[in-house]
């Protein structure tokens, strides 16, 4: 290697990810070790001629199955050669491929034994050349969002937590402890030990629900009433994470712990008078909300949580929650305004809700969809009445930020308004018939769960939709050749089109390109393992969240490990470059969409998002093979 080439590679390769994380001595040493090679257009790289991992400074390659089938197009800082890296690494085979020349290409060739052995001491840059895709999404996650943590949401819990706390031995009575709370700064809640363990909680509430009104002697243990492995936090966790616990599961005290022994408790009351961090309990006040144009003030409110949350890099599944909690907030209470307005409920009636919502994967682009289920004596009357209430929440959530669904899959539609036989009726027919339209509908209400009103009817109408999910192979078949329809974009490189007319004309639809895709081929699995589950108990949950299916998906063997990290790896990667685009529209002033600009991507995104397509391609593949 030319010394006096060595600045021009050092430049190109200080922008490529991971190179970009090197000192400037480690990337120099890098870049003395590179071969460059020159390829013309119709030229066939034969990676097995020796171990080099392969860099594109100019030109373009493509890579191909021996089925012929598109593996991906590379271009100018993309890397390739990693089945050649996997051979150094774990002497594993790899799934064959060719790699042709499409456009004149100039390669820089790296070794890849020396290239690991220099890089062994930058974990970082190291990373981004694990064997398999979910290791390399993993160092995805790990660093699309490094901002530094700020603000008050964003404090170590250590700074808010309330040290006057109780704790008491197992061994002691109800009354003991109860006696010990008092004593002792009148605590509300005591932490309950086993031989220097944590094993429960007790709050004074519990004393007055578990104790009095049930007639418990105060002489029992105090081990019979306390609420057993209670939620807790570590003392250097965010408050963030304790207020997220507190709205998921709607738990007050939550103790917090150093190496497992309780040093702290932390309640709601204790954040909002140290901190005011009145944001984050802003479910608690849509609850306390008699007006619609009230509830509609707390639109900028919703968005700083959101954004509090992406900026904090809380977990995606989380930061769904939390949102989706919100919204079943504004949902509830809007269905409570409407019927005051409206008068009283002429008969029984449930409100359920579908799609993102249902799955607890909210954003700040979820729109509605929901249904009414209302029992089967309902008359022409009831139905108009349940209309206008539709309505009136329809209208009311738009007006809270929630758009209406361009599907019109919504209670004010008179469709989706229905008696429970109605509705029961909607779902055998499409079981018999999954085919176009009616197959639409029946994938945006097979996730649906409850929000208000009467949960029996909701219920019911799950019972009647796994049944006819039982030995029906037809309807399986049926959503796992939609789930195929669609493709990843791995033909994508430079200028990353997809999108070509319109408004987002030149741009990457994040949604339409991966997480849909994503969520509709677990979705195909987890059905027909439910079919399974609820052929042999009829009590089982339904699940409707992306993550929870494939753990379930794992734990029933219906895929392996490797799957289950590369699925919820790729999914949770896309997720969080869409809530990292929407966090950037709503800093900017603008409205948030799935649309990506192509220019908005760096070497590192976009080398991560080629092995998310490539991974999602390879499990549809697996499921055609399988269902079709």
């Amino acid at each position: 290697m030319s010394e006096t080439l060595i600045p021009n590679i050092v430049e190109f390769m200080g922008a490529v990810d991971p190179f970009d994380k090197l000192n400037p001595k480690t990337l120099r040493d890098v870049a003395g070790m590179i071969t460059i090679r020159y390829f013309g257009k119709g030229e066939v790289i034969d990676l097995q001629e020796c171990d080099q991992l392969y860099l594109l400074r100019t030109g373009a390659v493509e890579q191909r199955n021996l089925d012929g089938t598109l593996r991906a197009k590379l271009a100018a800082e993309d890397f390739f050669g990693f089945s050649r890296l996997a051979q150094v690494d774990t002497e594993a085979a790899s799934d064959p491929y060719t790699i042709t020349v499409i456009e004149d290409a100039l390669i820089y060739c790296l070794p890849i034994n020396a290239l690991l052995l220099k890089l062994k001491h930058q974990p970082d840059a190291l990373a981004h050349f694990a064997l398999h895709a979910q290791s390399r999404l993993q160092s995805g996650l790990n660093v699309v969002w490094s901002q530094h943590e700020k603000g008050l949401f964003f404090k170590p819990i250590i700074d808010v937590l309330n040290p006057q706390i109780v704790l008491v031995e197992s061994t002691q009575t109800i009354q003991n402890v109860a006696t010990a709370m008092r004593v002792n700064a009148n605590s509300s809640c005591a932490f309950i030990m086993h031989n220097n363990d944590f094993i429960g909680l007790i709050t004074d509430k519990d004393m007055t629900k578990r104790v009095v009104a049930d007639g418990i002697p105060i002489t029992e243990m105090i081990t019979s009433v306390m609420t057993e492995k209670p939620y807790t936090v570590n003392c250097d966790d965010l408050v963030i994470k304790a207020a997220a616990l507190m709205m998921q599961h709607g738990i007050k005290n939550i103790p917090v712990v150093d190496n497992g022994v309780p040093i702290g408790v932390i309640t709601p009351s204790d954040l909002v008078q140290n901190h005011r961090i009145q944001a984050i309990f802003l479910i608690d006040k849509i609850n306390k909300i008699e007006r619609l144009e009230q509830l509609a003030a707390f639109t900028i409110e919703r968005q700083a949580i959101f954004e509090a949350l992406v900026e904090a890099k809380v977990a995606i599944n989380v930061i769904g929650q939390v949102m989706a909690m919100i919204m079943d907030a504004y949902n509830r209470r809007l269905v409570v305004i409407a019927k005051a307005y409206l008068g009283t409920v002429p008969c029984d009636y449930c409100w359920i809700v579908a799609g993102s919502h249902a799955r607890n994967e909210v954003h700040m682009l979820s729109d509605q969809d929901h249904g009414l289920i209302l029992a089967d004596n309902a008359t022409d009357a009831d139905k108009a009445y349940f209309h206008h209430l539709a309505m009136y929440v329809s209208k009311g959530m738009a007006l809270c930020g929630y758009e209406l669904c361009s599907g019109r899959f919504m209670a004010v539609t008179h469709k989706w308004c229905q008696p429970l036989a109605v509705w029961q009726a909607y779902y055998q027919k499409w079981a018999l018939n999954p085919e176009y339209d009616l197959l639409l509908e029946m994938s945006v209400f097979l996730d649906s769960r409850y929000i208000a009103g009467n949960p029996q009817l909701a219920n019911e109408l799950q019972a009647c939709m796994c049944q006819q999910l039982v030995n029906n192979a037809r309807l399986i078949s049926a959503l796992a050749r939609n789930a195929l329809v669609q493709k990843p974009p791995l033909s994508i490189f430079r200028n990353w089109v997809l999108v070509k007319e319109g408004e987002n004309a030149n741009t990457l639809d994040i949604k339409t390109a991966a997480l849909s895709i994503i969520v509709n081929l677990v979705r195909v699995q987890y059905l027909q393992l439910a079919s399974r589950l609820f052929s042999r108990d009829a009590t089982v949950v339904y699940k409707t969240n992306t993550e929870e299916r494939l753990q379930l998906l794992l734990d029933h063997k219906v895929i392996n490990e490797a799957t289950f990290k590369d699925l919820i790896g790729a999914f949770q990667f896309i997720t969080q470059i869409r809530y990292s685009h929407q966090l950037q529209a709503l800093q900017q002033g603008k409205i948030p969409n799935n649309h990506i600009n192509p220019n908005a991507f760096n070497s590192f995104e976009r080398t991560h998002l080629r092995e998310t397509f490539k991974l999602i391609a390879s499990y549809q593949e697996i499921m055609k093979m399988k269902y079709c």
